[in-house]
């Protein structure tokens, strides 16, 4: 029986309704107990001519609260529900719950639980059993029939998994199980994602035994996700993607983050109306660009937003040199030609201004190359030699290229990985026996030995190496009579290579062929931080053991107990169970693992093609609320008043009673306000005021407030400074602010906070006269707004300057009451409120704090702090307090000071501190200078 949004589980409870009006006549048929008195008699004389002693039926309002109290009882016993829901088709022989527990479904999850919960019940109130299977499980996995408790268990044991659904294994698994349970009900709780395989896979489990279907869909398909991730000359290129359907446009923000969690850039993708891709380009120099260990997308909880990234996604900068002079005439035949056009789309190239060896290799050093290339560079000078080898000693690869330079310049056993014999070897010319060479298969121990050997590159010329014991070991590449191609040693830390041909197509056609490029890949990549590892294992095609997971939910974790080794291969490798998305490998190196590639898109899911009954339902939590308690609890508080009612009218509250009965009165009326209390807690909601909670809330403590500026770089980090500064307090001080507050100066109430730090930026809106009076009168009447140009190395506050934010500060300015200003004087109370400090740097230092001058006050000898009453309602600098302040979650700070000093950091913390102390205890350090006085009049 369901009286919308009413309900009621024994409806015909409510029929003792109909025994009000006799309850009724009952109790106005039965008065209170009358009164009694204690003597003495004249008195019950006196009054017995006003009163009745018993009066002839029970008041109106007490007959109307008992039966309140009867009707609550009886509308409690019919089980009312309130919003109750329709009961779902779970019935039949089973229910058949198949769930898709992959990366699309951690988004709402707890929506999918509470919705397979509701029908577990359902079917649980039908007696049928239950059937339970996930669709991102091992496929092993038990799924049935249970009952509805072990069914729940299953279902609250579960969890979304970082991979792609397995529906059609797992879809014939379940219609394996219900040939033996004709007539059952399936529920399909899908992702809302198409997959391969899906028409076969919905035919395998509907075709069979299924007499009614219960589909369940999300309200629109919201994903988004990352599908590149690409290290590129002028930045990070990213691209992302979302399901097609959508009409309006949309922006997503990705952050990229450093193996520590910190985030270190930003970058803003933006869908078109109706598109389906986004494109951005993180625009950030190469060496930060060097330190992304993974990009996600903001706001998306799902493995499908996170992209971990290895060496391969990191570019280095590479030296190139070469001794012959470039012939703008005739590039092709450019020593450096190939291997510009080779190395440019994943490293940055640097080339000297002189082609003198002397001047041109300190010129390389000096921009800190993680790889040189000398195309046919002869004999070094031995100054620049000498740099040349203790770079490479520590860590550098040298790449060195053959020619007639270097044929004849002779060997260099710290420069070369080989000895090298006297002169070139030529092949298939007029007066040679030889034909020429091609390349055989790549050595097995080498860096190149999972790559194709390139069939159509011949080799006639070449400088040949002297055989020794070692020269298997340092053969990369060979030719077919097995002389060396390509040559590599590790020298220290650092790696030699020499091509034995020259980089130009002369000697051989290697340049000109796409193995050229692949190899130069693989040897940037061995100079790379702990690119030695990757590469070999790589190479040798063996297992990568997991290192940090991607989680449904997007973030990084630790291996789970499922994760197994990873080979890589030539191309993608599936994301499965035993090798979920993530980094696989160790602290020398890792190999990226994501879960979405470059082509891939989301297609919604179409509901397939169903001859049986079908019920549509939405993914949600619970609404409907259980009365019964409710209407038991307001039954027993009526009782309560009942009681103490017929207490007050008969007289037991009016007069002094004995002990025991004053005992027991407070009894009742403890229980009646425990019983009261929580409708008080309403009526005092109820008069309450809009903003009256915030407003406590924020006078409760000490905080300070920042201005939102409507930047979003800019609020975060005033807010993580200001974090910074009240850490430091609490560590530092007595003090013990509240959280930071962000302030809206033209609507938020302002007089709560005793200091406003307030960032200028000139991209931020000009902010209206209102909000600019409102910051006047917060001025007038106590309160200090610190104003922040940071912008010391644009010649700051104090100069002539033409700034920016010095510009927009002044035109600010230009509509407030500002008193003059100065500098802060070594003797004012700023400077010794906490800590004794002579300046106030920030994140930058040199720019001095401005404060109201203070103008009539005297400075003798006796008098180190200066005089006058109040504090300063304006304090300007231009050191960038909050930069300074500024740390994460785990305090550490986000920004470098300029310069990098560890103890600019610090002074800037004292720094705020000294505001802060300032500010709350006024000018109480400058009346100290008083108390000898005060001491002398009292006579002490």
């Amino acid at each position: 029986m369901s009286w919308l949004p009413l309900s009621f589980g024994e409806p015909m409870v409510l029929w003792g309704l109909l025994a009000l009006p006799v309850i009724w006549w009952l109790l106005r048929l039965t008065p209170p107990r009358p009164q009694t008195e204690v003597f003495p008699p004249l008195r019950i004389l006196a009054r017995v001519l006003r009163r009745e002693e018993t009066p002839q039926q029970s008041p109106w309002w007490l007959t109307l609260l008992r039966l309140l109290m009867a009707a609550l009882i009886v509308a409690a016993l019919a089980e009312p529900v309130f919003n109750p829901r329709e009961k779902l088709p779970a019935e039949g022989a089973a229910l058949a719950l198949v769930i898709d527990n992959d990366w699309a479904s951690a988004a709402d999850w707890g929506k999918r639980v509470a919705t397979a919960e509701r029908l577990i019940a359902d079917a649980n109130s039908n007696g049928v059993p239950v059937l339970i299977a996930f669709t991102a499980e091992k496929p092993n996995a038990e799924i049935g029939p249970f009952d509805a408790a072990a069914a729940l268990d299953r279902l609250r044991a579960a969890k979304p998994r970082p991979i792609p659904t397995d529906r059609p294994a797992v879809y014939a698994r379940v219609a394996s199980a219900l040939e033996s349970l004709p007539g059952a009900s399936v529920a399909v709780l899908a992702d809302g994602l198409a997959a391969q395989g899906d028409e076969a896979a919905f035919n395998t489990l509907l075709s069979k035994n299924a007499a009614r279907v219960v589909w369940a869909v999300s309200d629109r398909l919201s994903l988004t996700g990352l599908t590149g991730a690409d290290n590129q000359v002028d930045g990070f290129a990213l691209t992302a993607i979302r399901a097609p359907g959508d009409p309006a446009p949309a922006q997503v923000t990705a952050g990229a983050f450093d193996d520590k969690g910190r985030r270190i850039a930003d970058a803003t993708l933006t869908f078109a109306p109706g598109g389906t891709t986004a494109t951005s380009t993180m625009a950030v120099p190469f060496e930060l660009r060097n330190d992304f260990a993974y990009i996600a997308l903001d706001g998306e909880r799902q493995a499908g937003a996170v992209r971990v990234l290895d060496e391969s996604s990191k570019r280095r900068r590479v030296g190139l040199l070469s001794q012959a002079e470039a012939d703008q005439a005739q590039p092709l035949l450019s020593p450096l030609y190939y291997i510009r056009r080779a190395l440019q789309p994943f490293a940055d190239l640097v080339e000297p201004s002189s082609v003198d060896l002397a001047d041109a290799i300190p010129q390389l050093l000096d921009q800190k190359p993680a790889m040189i290339v000398m195309a046919d560079v002869g004999t070094i000078p031995e100054q620049a030699r000498r740099r040349l080898v203790d770079w490479v000693d520590k860590g550098g690869t040298l790449v060195r290229f053959a020619g007639s330079r270097l044929a004849a310049a002779g060997n260099d056993d710290d420069l070369l990985p080989v000895r090298l014999r006297t002169g070139e070897r030529s092949l298939g010319g007029a007066l040679s026996w030889t034909a020429p060479q091609p390349v055989t298969e790549f050595p097995k121990t080498g860096p190149f030995a999972d790559l194709a050997p390139p069939t159509e590159v011949t080799v006639t010329r070449q400088v040949l190496a002297e055989p020794t014991p070692d020269i298997v070991e340092r053969t990369w590449a060979t030719l077919a009579d097995g002389t060396p191609l390509v040559t590599g040693m590790k020298k220290d830390k650092g790696t030699l290579v020499l091509f034995h041909v020259t980089p130009e197509a002369t000697w051989s056609n290697l340049p000109i062929s796409g193995s050229f490029v692949e190899m130069l890949r693989r040897i940037v990549q061995l100079s790379r931080n702990q690119g030695a590892a990757v590469a070999n294992a790589e190479a040798a095609a063996t297992s990568l053991a997991p290192y940090r997971m991607i989680s449904a939910d997007g973030t990084l974790v630790p291996p789970t107990p499922d994760a197994r080794p990873l080979v890589p291969g030539a191309g993608p490798q599936p994301v499965t169970l035993e090798n979920p998305p993530g980094l696989y490998g160790s602290e020398t190196g890792v190999f990226a693992h994501n879960l979405l590639v470059g082509d891939s898109a989301f297609t919604p899911l179409a509901r397939p093609e169903i001859t049986v009954p079908v019920t549509t339902i939405q993914y949600a939590f619970g609404e409907q609320r259980n009365l019964k308690g409710p209407l038991v609890t307001a039954a027993l508080v009526l009782m309560v008043l009942d009681t103490l009612a017929v207490f007050w009218m008969g007289g037991l509250l009016s007069r002094r009673p004995r002990r025991a009965g004053a005992a027991a009165t407070a009894a009742v009326l403890l229980i009646a306000l425990g019983a009261l209390i929580g409708h008080a807690d309403v009526a005092r909601a109820d008069d309450a005021k809009p903003g009256d909670t915030e407003a406590i809330g924020d006078i409760s403590k000490t905080r300070i407030a920042y201005v939102l500026t409507g930047e979003p770089g800019i609020d975060s980090i005033s807010r993580a400074g200001l974090e910074g500064l009240t850490r430091f307090l609490i560590e530092k001080t007595a003090l013990e602010p509240g959280a930071p507050a962000g302030v809206d100066i033209s609507k938020d109430e302002l007089s709560f906070y005793p200091l406003i730090y307030w960032p200028i930026d000139p991209s931020a809106p000009m902010p209206s006269e209102a909000a600019i009076a409102r910051v006047d009168a917060y001025m007038q009447q106590g309160g200090t707004v610190l104003f922040d140009t940071r912008d010391q190395f644009a010649n700051g506050i104090g100069a002539d300057s033409t700034s920016p934010a010095t510009e927009r500060l002044r035109d600010i300015l230009g509509n407030l009451n500002v008193p003059p200003l100065e500098p802060v004087p070594s003797d004012h109370v700023l400077t010794k409120s906490f800590y004794i400090l002579p300046e106030f740097p920030g994140r930058f230092a040199g720019s001095p704090l401005w404060v109201e001058a203070s103008l009539e006050a005297s400075n003798t000898e006796n008098r180190p702090v200066r005089t006058g009453d109040g504090v300063s309602p304006i304090m300007i600098t231009a050191n960038d307090f909050a930069g300074a302040w500024a740390v994460d979650e785990n305090g550490d700070p986000l920004l470098p000071t300029v310069p990098s000093d560890p103890m600019q950091r610090i002074y800037a913390l004292r720094a705020g501190v000294n505001i802060m102390m300032y500010m709350l205890t006024g000018n109480y350090k400058s009346d100290q200078v008083h108390v000898p006085v005060l001491l002398e009049r009292l006579g002490q």
